[in-house]
């Protein structure tokens, strides 16, 4: 493990700010402060795991892989100790995207560090890593490409100042081709030719769009392009900036050098000489494919993007907030009704959240944006719109959200009418995920169907009691006399909740 850190250490608490990023070659930690709304580095740590490397042929976590990672996040833990957990973001990129027992895992990850672990997809690993790279730069004009190659993806985004414009993520990584191309150590002209060959196949699905958009300026991050940036200004080819002719060279020279133990002499660490020609061969193609003519490296990476999507939350500046808005309008949602069921539903939730255990902050802003988005699927069609929205929720790419969180909206979405089946919860497999799934899906459910009429009214007067399974709902004398319409309704629900164990009593409707 390697750290660093600085006297900033005595920062408050509650100014500090903490992300781990798991990745398929390397786990780091980056602990930092929040200072006008910049970022300060107090300390850095960071391991190689090589997650990516414990896939076995069925694409699962061996036993020694998940233990070398959950080893690392011991260490790291005690540094989290104590911090609030809205400062703190653990992610998981592409070996545990791919890892069929990720959830096994994650659960034990969780419980050694004390704090939520998502996995996040290619493309808002690809928005993060962006935004680490941009506080980092200077803020000029014009299109920068950012490239960042880890162990199991490679990163690829065009951006202007803080905001990026095309955000892809290829499967292809440093681990992954140094364990198809490189695996023995040897450094042969036919293994590079075939590794870079590979990886301007996998190129040729964004080539086109990338040189079309076009960028003023490259700019690599990651341990693969540092190393290379590095090789080069030690033999002197440049003065570490990343050039066409350079990466020619180097080509030569690894290929003539013939062995992964000799990369020591150009000063390549030992524990980055496996995987460096496999990192090499995927910037090379990148070079070639892209027409990139040079690229400067940048130290900002993932984890500094974590850190400052935590900043933004805090600041109230929330990308979440921006997709929900921008889902809303894409798919033409009535946003009025959406934000007059939300608050039906958190008028519920209030006093049920404590009963039921659904009271955090990921709680409540579930239950919110999935009542704004609860007809999006209305886009596709009025018959099945719940799966249709279902699956927009559950397959776009949201930037901002985890996989695991757009998991949830899918999921709520889905069951917010109609058949309240196990059928909802597929794909959630912990026990309790799935209680509290469906604890706050009978809230959407309620909300809706208070908000039938669409007439935009306040929502009425409730008095709910709660316990397991089971939710009682009063309104005001005579409300419902009013609305036979939401009677009926409140009516079928109960008979839908019965069907899965769930009890709900709406008093007027049993003295009727």
């Amino acid at each position: 493990m390697t750290a660093a850190s600085t006297s900033e250490n005595t920062a408050p608490p509650s100014e500090v700010l903490a992300a781990i990023d798991m990745g398929s070659n390397s786990f780091h930690m980056v602990v930092a402060r929040l200072v006008h709304g910049e970022i300060r580095t107090l300390e850095k740590m960071g391991e190689k795991v090589q997650l990516g490397a414990g896939l076995d042929e069925a694409n699962n976590l061996t036993p020694e892989a998940q233990e070398r990672g959950l080893a690392c996040l011991r260490r790291f833990a005690q540094r989290l100790n104590g911090m609030p957990p809205s400062a703190v973001q653990i992610v998981g990129t592409n070996a545990l995207r791919v890892a069929r027992n990720a959830h096994i895992f994650m659960d034990q990850a969780e419980e050694v560090l004390g704090y939520p672990v998502e996995i996040i997809a290619g493309r808002e690993e690809a928005r993060l890593i962006y935004l680490g790279v941009s506080h980092t730069l200077s803020d000029d004009c014009g299109r920068r490409l950012v490239i960042d190659i880890g162990g199991g993806s490679t990163e690829f985004i065009i951006g202007q100042r803080f905001e990026p414009e095309v955000l892809e993520s290829l499967h292809m990584g440093c681990v992954s081709f140094r364990n198809r191309y490189f695996p023995d150590g040897k450094i042969t002209r036919r293994q590079m030719d075939k590794a870079v060959t590979h990886a301007e196949q996998e190129l040729l699905n964004i080539r086109r769009h990338f040189r079309s958009v076009g960028w003023q300026s490259a700019v690599g991050s990651s341990g693969s392009i540092k190393s290379i940036s590095s090789v080069l200004a030690s033999l002197k080819i440049s003065d570490g900036t990343i050039t066409r002719d350079g990466m020619l060279e180097l080509r030569k020279r690894l290929v003539d050098m013939g062995r992964i133990e000799k990369l020591g002499d150009l000063g390549v660490r030992s524990d980055r000489q496996s995987i460096f020609p496999a990192g090499f061969a995927i910037l090379m193609a990148a070079f070639q494919s892209l027409g990139i003519e040079e690229m400067e490296f940048a130290d900002g990476a993932l984890r500094e993007g974590l850190l400052y999507d935590i900043a933004g939350r805090i600041q109230h500046e929330d990308v979440r907030e921006r997709t929900i808005t921008a889902l809303q309008e894409r798919y033409h949602v009535d946003q009025a009704h959406g934000a007059a069921v939300e608050e039906t539903a958190v008028a519920a939730w209030e006093q049920v959240a404590d009963t039921w255990g659904v009271r955090t902050a990921s709680d409540e802003e579930a239950l919110r944006w999935a009542c704004r988005l609860h007809e999006i699927g209305l886009t596709i069609s009025h018959s099945q719109y719940h799966k249709h929205g279902a699956y927009l929720l559950r397959y776009s790419d949201l930037p901002g959200f985890s996989q695991q969180f757009q998991r949830d909206l899918a999921t709520l979405v889905r069951g917010h009418r109609r058949k309240f089946s196990p059928a909802i919860f597929d794909g959630v497999d912990d026990p309790d995920d799935k209680t509290r799934l469906r604890y706050l899906c009978v809230l959407v459910r309620l909300a809706v169907l208070i908000q039938h009429p669409r007439n935009l009214e306040p929502p009425p007067r409730l008095i709910l009691s709660a316990e397991a399974n089971k939710l009682t709902v009063e309104f005001d004398e005579g409300w419902l006399d009013d609305r036979p319409l939401t009677l009926a309704d409140l009516e079928n629900e109960r008979d839908y909740l019965a069907r899965q164990n769930f009890e709900l009593m709406i008093p007027v409707a049993e003295r009727a």
